[in-house]
């Protein structure tokens, strides 16, 4: 396995554990990487954070609905958190999102403050109010931006696949993003068999295997079209041959996320070790150190 790096940092291994519910602790995210993340991505950090909300998941015989949006945890307890993570040179990349690109921008000038050395723009969450109704160019490139425009931190700016992707791709690379996450959730919906409604009420976002294929193709057709930027691949991982699969089409890291909802830990270390089968061992790496090259 050759040196992996994005963000500017460098890992042990291509496997990112992505931003949810499971990385909403601090005591979570030290022992993913201490069982052999090559980086973990917090929950969205929200200067306003949600109150009172029905956050539900739904697991699915193929994945996961989920009705979450950002953390509850407030800004000034996680600028601690990454602070403390920052002190101990820890590959941990701050998910991050608010109301306005000037209140993201802000919010990411505190986050640079504490160290933290890479920032990952969680703006394309389906289950906002708005949803992903206001998902377009326009606003990929507002948000990206006024971020760009307050710190020098390396950002991945998440997308979801979907209608008008290259367009949206181009406004972050436009607005100063370092790299692209792709894919964030998308639409779903499951129907409970007693009543015939929506479960959850609504439709909110799917993560997991089904979304594998459409990323895959995502991938493929945005470095056929010439897109350089480095690509973060997230949906449906579950085994070292998915990480495999999307290194295969450019991707240069995958994230693993919906999988890690069974067995948190075992399945973490299951899926590296697969890895570094596939590709083999990797190659030596100074965990938490800056390197240009993965910009």
């Amino acid at each position: 396995m050759s040196d992996v790096s994005i963000l500017g940092l460098s890992l042990a291994n291509p496997v990112i554990v992505g931003s949810g519910l499971l990385t909403d602790q601090e005591r979570n995210i030290r022992r993913l990487i201490e069982r052999g993340a090559g980086a973990v991505v917090t929950k969205t950090i929200h200067p306003n954070p949600p109150q009172g909300l029905d956050e539900r998941i739904i697991r699915l015989p193929v994945g996961m609905l989920n009705s979450t949006t950002y953390s509850k945890r407030p800004v000034n307890h996680w600028l601690g958190v990454l602070r403390s993570f920052a002190d101990d040179g820890l590959p941990v990349i701050a998910s991050l999102h608010a109301d306005t690109p000037a209140e993201l921008a802000a919010l990411a000038k505190d986050v640079e403050g504490t160290g933290c050395r890479a920032l990952e723009l969680g703006i394309s969450c389906l289950n906002e109010e708005e949803g992903l109704e206001d998902d377009n160019p326009d606003r990929v490139y507002a948000y990206t931006s006024e971020t760009r425009g307050r710190t020098a931190l390396p950002l991945s700016v998440k997308l979801a696949v979907g209608e008008g992707l290259q367009d949206r791709v181009r406004a972050a690379i436009a607005g100063g993003a370092d790299a692209i996450t792709l894919s964030d959730t998308i639409g779903g919906a499951a129907v409970v068999p007693e009543t015939g409604r929506l479960e959850l009420d609504g439709v909110f976002g799917y993560s997991g295997p089904g979304l594998k294929p459409l990323v895959l193709a995502a991938v493929w057709q945005l470095r056929k079209r010439g897109v350089e930027l480095p690509i973060m691949g997230c949906g449906g991982v579950g085994s070292g041959r998915d990480v495999a699969d999307y290194l295969s089409v450019g991707a240069n890291v995958a994230q693993v996320y919906t999988a890690l909802h069974t067995d948190m830990y075992e399945t973490l270390e299951r899926i590296v070790a697969e890895t570094r089968d596939l590709l083999g061992p990797p190659a030596p790496a100074q965990v938490g150190t800056v390197e240009a090259a993965g910009i």
